[in-house]
């Protein structure tokens, strides 16, 4: 019986009747999907010519914010997750105990969407870039040590037992037969990551948190469409100058 429920096509069915009930609580019909394209043309050619609206230099210092928010939350979750990581891995920390509490906490952390975190941070310690910086760092922390830790269990233990057989102390073990191995895959996973939260900081204003996505909410509410449009293009070209850089720099670690 189970078999034939786990059978390709009653899985088929199954996901199709999912998606169709999915579908139909959320009233997505075919006219509102109509409805929607048409209205989305005509944003789009109220889009048509993009404008600074004069705020021109008000527009880049918004994206050097982002940009800050952005690099300073990866740092600093970086910092944070480096030490957090060893004392999760299962190759340096015996305590089991002490490495499942981490993981949890890391669990936790990065468990909670970044815009939530936002909005804690906000009213936590008031609008502006610095609560984008905490929003950043924290889920990245939990994310990071994870990722972190996995990569310092998978070192080959062949150095790390060479070091320890020469009379090395733990730290000594840790410094000269784990470090160089997994050094070059923690900063390009820290490069990664801070590729992805400069896309993610460009929505954070949204909530209140600075930036670019503070000055494209406020467009968005005096339907200045052309001017949302000029602020996408910033973003996108802010995006795709730090994807090709971080790109050819993990080339290079690789």
């Amino acid at each position: 019986m189970t078999a034939r429920l786990l059978s390709p096509p009653a899985l088929w069915i199954g996901g199709t009747l999912l998606l169709l009930l999915g579908l139909w609580r959320l009233d997505a019909s075919p006219l509102r999907l109509l409805e929607g394209l048409g209205k989305l043309g005509w944003l789009l050619v109220l889009m048509v010519p993009p404008s600074s609206g004069g705020a021109l230099w008000e527009l880049l210092e918004a994206l050097l914010a982002t940009l800050a928010m952005a690099f300073l939350g990866t740092v600093l979750a970086a910092i944070v997750s480096f030490p957090l990581a060893f004392l999760g891995a299962a190759n340096v920390m015996p305590l089991r105990l002490l490495r499942l509490g981490l993981r949890r906490l890391w669990d936790g952390l990065r468990g909670i969407d970044t815009l939530i975190w936002a909005l804690v941070f906000v009213a936590a310690v008031g609008l502006g870039p610095f609560a984008g910086v905490l929003a950043i760092a924290v889920p990245d922390i939990g994310a990071l040590s994870k990722l972190f830790s996995e990569a310092i269990e998978a070192a080959d233990r062949r150095q790390a037992e060479a070091v320890r057989a020469a009379g090395g102390t733990r730290l000594q073990t840790v410094r000269f037969g784990i470090l160089p191995q997994v050094a070059p895959v923690l900063l390009s996973q820290v490069l990664y990551f801070f590729e992805s939260n400069v896309r993610s900081a460009s929505i954070l204003g949204i909530v209140g948190a600075g930036g670019i996505g503070l000055a494209l909410s406020d467009r968005l509410r005096l339907n200045n469409w052309d001017e949302v449009a000029f602020i996408v293009l910033l973003i996108l070209a802010m995006v795709a100058v730090i994807d090709t850089a971080s790109r050819a720099i993990r080339r290079r670690l690789a």
